[in-house]
C-alpha cells in the first residue's frame, strides 16, 4: 500500500489531526491468539477438562485473569489462578520461541510510523514477560511507549491503559488512533476516547461512531489514519 502522508506537524484551529497510534499486540500485530487458545486446551486437557470451542469467544482479548477465571470455572478443574497463570505464560513462551507470525501489513505499517516520527505504543493485556519476547520480533524500537496489563491497575476492557499510554506520550486520547483486533480492546480504547480501527481476529467486530473496521492491517497506513481523524472532527 502506497501513502500521501500529510507533513507532520500540520494544524487546524481544531488542533492536531493524528497525534499517535496505540496498538494492541496479539492478533492484532502478532498471529498469536490461536497461541494462547491452544495453550489453555492443552493444559486443561492435561487436568482432564475438555474446553468448549464457543468459551474461544469469551476468552479472548482480555486480561489473563478473566480469562483464566472464566474457564475454572466453567470447567470445575482443580487448579489455583495463580497456578494456572503461569502455566498460561510458559506454555504461551514456548509457542513464541518457535515461531511468531507477524499479521499481514503489520511491519509495513510500523516501518512506516518509524519512518515519519509518528508517537506510538504498544498496549497489550499480555504480561510484560510475554511483550518483552514479543518486542524481539517486533522491534522494541518501533515503540516509544509499552503497556503490559500486569502493569495497570485494572486493564481491557477498562480504558486504563489507553489513558495510561495517552499520558506517557503526552498527547490528547481523542487524537490517537488505537487498532485493536476484539471488542474487548475496542471497548477499552473507545472508553477512553480514542479513535478505533478494528482488524477483527477471531469474532466479528461491527463498525460504530469513532470505529472503523477494516479486513487487515493491509488496509490501514497513514494516509488512511490521518483521513479518519478528519473525518471525526
Amino acid at each position: 500500500m502506497t501513502s500521501t502522508v500529510p507533513a507532520l506537524g500540520t494544524r487546524t484551529a481544531e488542533g492536531s489531526a493524528l497525534q499517535a497510534v496505540l496498538l494492541d499486540m496479539d492478533g492484532t500485530l502478532v498471529d498469536t491468539e490461536g497461541f494462547w487458545w491452544d495453550v489453555e486446551v492443552e493444559i486443561f486437557a492435561g487436568l482432564g477438562h475438555t474446553l468448549d470451542d464457543s468459551w474461544r469467544h469469551v476468552v479472548v482479548g482480555g486480561p489473563m485473569s478473566r480469562s483464566a477465571g472464566f474457564l475454572i470455572e466453567a470447567t470445575g478443574a482443580g487448579i489455583a489462578l495463580a497456578e494456572l497463570t503461569v502455566l498460561l505464560n510458559q506454555g504461551f513462551e514456548d509457542r513464541i520461541d518457535r515461531a511468531l507470525p507477524l499479521m499481514p501489513g503489520a511491519a509495513r505499517l510500523l516501518a512506516e510510523l518509524s519512518a515519519y516520527g509518528i508517537p506510538t505504543a504498544l498496549v497489550s493485556a499480555s504480561h510484560r514477560r510475554i511483550i518483552d519476547r514479543v518486542l524481539t520480533s517486533l522491534g522494541a524500537h518501533h515503540f516509544a511507549l509499552t503497556v503490559a496489563g500486569d502493569e495497570v491497575r485494572r486493564t481491557k476492557p477498562h480504558p486504563d491503559p489507553y489513558l495510561f499510554a495517552a499520558a506517557g506520550l503526552g498527547v490528547d486520547p481523542a487524537r490517537c488512533a488505537v487498532i485493536e483486533d476484539t471488542a474487548t480492546g475496542v471497548a477499552a480504547a473507545e472508553a477512553a476516547g480514542c479513535q478505533v480501527v478494528a482488524v477483527p481476529s477471531v469474532a466479528p467486530i461491527a463498525p460504530a461512531d469513532r470505529r472503523t473496521v477494516v479486513a487487515s492491517l493491509e488496509e490501514v497506513d497513514l494516509a488512511f489514519l490521518h483521513g479518519l481523524m478528519t473525518e471525526m472532527r
